[in-house]
């Protein structure tokens, strides 16, 4: 693998009633095949070895004591910090018992990749839900990274090697994502996007993309009004910070192969405009970045699959590709600190 690093990435236990283990096993199988760099988990070595039972393999499982531990277990064993389940996992019903071992989990793996133990972060999808009946005050794990690296903005992308997309408005109903749209929080976006752009993808001058929301980039207002009093005022606020921002762009011809290769990434104005395009052109190789953290942090774009855990028919790619981007980034970020 090129131009190595140090540590190990910190992979962080998931929802255990899901399909988390069963992808990072086979993440773990596949280390040589997709050459990935050493990673270790936070999670309970038992309930690995059991999703490796449902998996019918005999997987070695080396419980660790520190991060720096998991470099020379990696090529003959998985490396595990051990974070125990309160209560054993049933594939397909998550225990609000375990909400606080996955939540210790994701606290874990942070505060090993702040102190320089781990060099980035990959989260195995959980359960909102559940988490929320135990107490969790956050929507998700983007808000919650965001408050552990001491409550700064963060901006969630959708990476894949064929397109980049950032919803600038994410998990709300349509009429709600148009009333929250504004000036400030496309330049936002836009300024965090572009200065990931440079530190963890290495690109000097990147090229940022701005979509309409109304048909045809609203038609000269024919079909709306936004673009002229929304979008197009945060794509010249953008380029007066220097940055290379164009649009706003019709988004119906916004992401055929030709367009894309004059852009770099996309500001979409709500959820299904940018998820949409990514998951038609990589729906198993799309992963979740989140931008502005002081670490990387990536994720398998998907769910806990709770209807399919136990059953040895998870497709780990997403995982994989969420593993490797991950490392990328922090060698990149390595390389320019």
């Amino acid at each position: 693998m090129t131009g190595a690093i140090a540590t190990a990435t910190a992979v962080t236990m998931g929802e255990p009633a899901g399909i988390c283990a069963e992808i990072t096993l086979k993440a773990w199988q596949a280390r040589k095949r997709e050459n990935l760099a050493p990673f270790f988990v936070v999670g309970d070595p038992d309930h690995l070895a059991s999703s490796a039972r449902c998996m019918a393999q005999n997987i070695a499982i080396a419980e660790i004591a520190s991060p720096i531990d998991a470099i020379a277990a990696f090529p003959s064993h998985l490396p595990v910090v051990r974070e125990p389940l309160r209560r054993p996992a049933t594939w397909g019903q998550p225990y609000v018992d375990n909400a606080s071992a996955v939540l210790s989990a994701i606290d874990r793996v942070v505060a090993f990749t702040r102190a320089g133990d781990a060099n980035a972060i990959v989260t195995n999808p959980i359960q909102k839900a559940t988490l929320n009946r135990a107490g969790f005050a956050y929507s998700g794990h983007t808000d919650y990274l965001g408050h552990l690296a001491g409550d700064i903005p963060t901006v969630m992308m959708l990476a894949a090697d064929t397109l980049k997309v950032i919803p600038v408005t994410v998990h709300v109903g349509l009429r709600e994502a148009i009333a929250a749209l504004s000036t400030d929080s496309i330049v936002r976006c836009g300024e965090i996007a572009a200065h990931a752009m440079r530190r963890d993808y290495g690109i000097a001058e990147p090229r940022i993309a701005v979509a309409g929301l109304n048909p045809h980039a609203g038609e000269d207002g024919m079909f709306g009004a936004e673009e002229d009093t929304i979008i197009r005022p945060a794509v010249a606020a953008l380029n007066n910070l220097g940055i290379d921002a164009a649009g706003p762009l019709a988004a119906d011809s916004l992401f055929h192969a030709a367009a894309r290769r004059t852009y770099d990434v996309v500001l979409c104005m709500y959820h299904d405009q940018a998820l949409i395009p990514i998951k038609t052109l990589a729906f198993d190789r799309a992963v979740n970045v989140t931008l502005g953290l002081p670490f990387v942090r990536t994720s398998p774009d998907h769910g806990t699959a709770l209807d399919i855990a136990g059953k040895n028919v998870a497709d780990p790619t997403s995982f994989i590709e969420a593993v490797r981007l991950a490392q990328a980034m922090a060698r990149t970020r390595s390389q320019s600190a």
